[in-house]
């Protein structure tokens, strides 16, 4: 006969992803803005196989044309069509969000989550030198970076992964030292689970709401430094289609047409609400509640 102890009933209250899921699917606003991110993601996929003009293409002809039946959104200062432009650019984004965040969090997770459960030298030394990178101007940091590196679109996305990776490296081990004195996991060790186990299947699981909320503000950081990079000529270069490159073209024809600056700077602005507003949403809905776990 098998004696359910209380330590045995908390490892088996953990993570539960079909309970977030409801949760989320609850949560109208959350789910407005994943169908809002989807529509950006497919956005920039068409740009792929299809664009009504070519991006690169010039017709000084038909510069800073307004919106018209040829020209959904008009066209910039070089006769090119702004849709297709926005529609390179938004697939531009997306490729510069998932390199950034996957640096970021695949390397602070993976080396915040090992500093938090061993602790020890390691853990210090690694925290020390994360306070160094904390203490450097975030812009200047990652200017430095890229102009060491070269201007150009990946140079810029590991400039500001390697930005990111302390903020992730620190929530992730403050989070996994105090998880792993969780009676879940004393309940795990108990049961003869090893380290690799108990990170896997119940530090991860259990650390994964902040890390989200973070990942959320993160991906916010990735494209409004991407575009701020980009708009100083340090990230995307020509003829690759940019946000930041876009409204920067725009910003130097303003005294000519102020339509063009407001396409990308728009669609820059609604993905950041998108990622902030569902980062918020998915952590409440994968927020512990402590009447569960009683």
């Amino acid at each position: 006969m098998t004696i359910v102890t209380p330590a045995l009933r908390a490892l088996r209250v953990s993570y539960r992803p079909g309970r977030t899921l409801r949760r989320f699917a609850r949560d109208r606003v959350g789910v407005s803005c994943l169908v809002g991110l989807m529509f950006l993601l497919l956005f920039g996929l068409a740009s792929l196989v299809w664009t009504p003009h070519d991006p690169a293409a010039q017709e000084l002809t038909n510069r800073l044309r307004p919106p018209s039946s040829e020209y959904w959104l008009g066209t910039d200062s070089l006769g090119r069509d702004i849709l297709s432009r926005l529609m390179a650019a938004t697939w531009t984004a997306l490729v510069s969000c998932f390199v950034g965040m996957g640096i970021a969090v695949v390397g602070g997770v993976a080396l915040g989550v090992a500093a938090g459960f061993v602790e020890g030298p390691v853990g210090w030394v690694l925290s020390r030198l994360t306070d160094v990178l904390l203490s450097l101007p975030p812009l200047l940091f990652a200017v430095a970076i890229v102009g060491a590196l070269g201007p150009s679109l990946t140079n810029a996305m590991i400039a500001v992964g390697v930005l990111l990776l302390p903020r992730f490296f620190r929530l992730a081990m403050i989070e996994t030292s105090q998880s792993k004195h969780e009676d879940y996991v004393e309940a795990a060790r108990a049961a003869g689970a090893g380290p690799q186990r108990i990170v896997v299947r119940h530090i991860l699981p259990n650390i994964a709401s902040p890390l989200v909320v973070q990942m959320s503000f993160g991906a916010s950081v990735v494209i409004v430094a991407e575009s701020g990079l980009s708009f100083l000529g340090l990230g995307a270069q020509p003829p690759t289609a940019s946000w930041g490159s876009m409204t920067r073209e725009g910003f130097d024809r303003l005294a000519e047409s102020s339509w063009s600056i407001v396409p990308p700077s728009m669609i820059l602005v609604v993905a950041i609400l998108l990622v902030s507003l569902l980062g918020d949403a998915l952590r409440d809905a994968g927020g512990r509640q402590q009447a569960e776990r009683s």
